[in-house]
């Protein structure tokens, strides 16, 4: 039995309506159109869907067993449609993130917050992306997002640029550099320095100052928390350079001083690395300014027109 869509609506039509003549005009068809249609129907199923000489007229056993048919799958097709009208639309769809810098939950966690309210039907996510290649990850389209301060030249790829930040030293009030105006690379020579988990070419303190200088710290303790970072350099248990979205809630803190990264200090730029062909989408270009938006907010800054 070769069953159709029509036909499914066809028997809810009628069902509905009554009667053929109302249903052909629910169908927009001849009701000699809608005849030669339940007949063929009959056929392939070998028995009569109707009760003929009833009126109004009814379903007969097998015409309610399509009928229960219908009311299940209609709405599973007719919810599929609107999915793919609200696509079309740049209505809803995936944005599932990876996120290379631990840091960088702090700002984008207020981000999203936004972000939902104006997108309730975009599937978001987040995946940290230190376990995992992110960017070849969103080349073959299992992320659609990565965050992202080093990008690459990768066929397929745009990345956007979001906000500058600094890295920024961070020990405690009771700490020797703390004197200091501002910290070089030769001062972390005697330092228990306490990063993320992550690679030293992924870590600006290592990419933009100790490894171009050839210094290598005393020690380096790894922790995954930013809020236990804090915590044991306020304790003096070490130092460390964070971005200056993290230190803004320490700034003021006397338990801790901040210091800029050389006298000039040192200045990063996050990306967004989006598939090229995604740019245009709605809600990729509202996640984006967004974070242009939010991020210099939680910084303390204006953020640019």
């Amino acid at each position: 039995m070769h069953l159709e869509f029509r036909h499914l609506k066809t028997i809810k039509a009628i069902h509905d309506a009554g009667g053929l003549a109302r249903a052909a005009d629910l169908l927009n068809i001849t009701q000699s159109a809608l005849s030669h249609q339940i007949k063929g129907l009959e056929d392939q199923a070998g028995v009569e869907l109707f009760v003929r000489r009833s009126r109004p007229l009814k379903l007969s056993a097998a015409g309610h067993r399509l009928l229960r048919l219908a009311e299940k799958i209609l709405p599973e097709v007719a919810a599929a449609e609107e999915d793919f009208r609200s696509l079309r639309a740049g209505k809803s769809g995936r944005l599932h993130i990876a996120i290379e810098c631990h840091a960088c939950f702090e700002w984008l966690f207020p981000v999203l917050e936004e972000f939902r309210k104006a997108w309730p039907d975009v599937d978001v996510d987040i995946r940290p992306g230190l376990s995992f290649g992110a960017l070849p990850a969103l080349q073959k389209e299992e992320v659609d997002l990565v965050v992202s301060s080093d990008p690459e030249a990768l066929t397929g790829i745009t990345f956007e640029p979001l906000f500058e930040y600094n890295p920024v030293f961070v020990a405690s009030s009771a700490h020797p550099l703390a004197a200091k105006p501002h910290i070089e690379a030769a001062d972390f020579r005697d330092e228990l320095v306490i990063t993320y988990p992550v690679e030293r070419s992924r870590l600006d303190l290592f990419s933009q100052l100790l490894i171009p200088a050839g210094v290598e710290p005393r020690a380096i303790r790894q922790v995954e928390l930013t809020a236990v970072i804090l915590l044991l350099v306020a304790s003096n248990r070490g130092v460390s350079v964070l971005p200056d979205w993290v230190v803004r809630e320490v700034r003021y803190n006397s338990d801790y001083v901040t210091r800029p990264l050389t006298a000039t200090g040192i200045t990063r730029r996050l990306y967004a690395a989006i598939r090229s062909d995604e740019a245009a989408k709605p809600y990729i270009a509202d996640i984006l300014q967004l974070a242009r938006v939010v991020a210099p907010r939680l910084r303390g800054e204006t953020a640019p027109v």
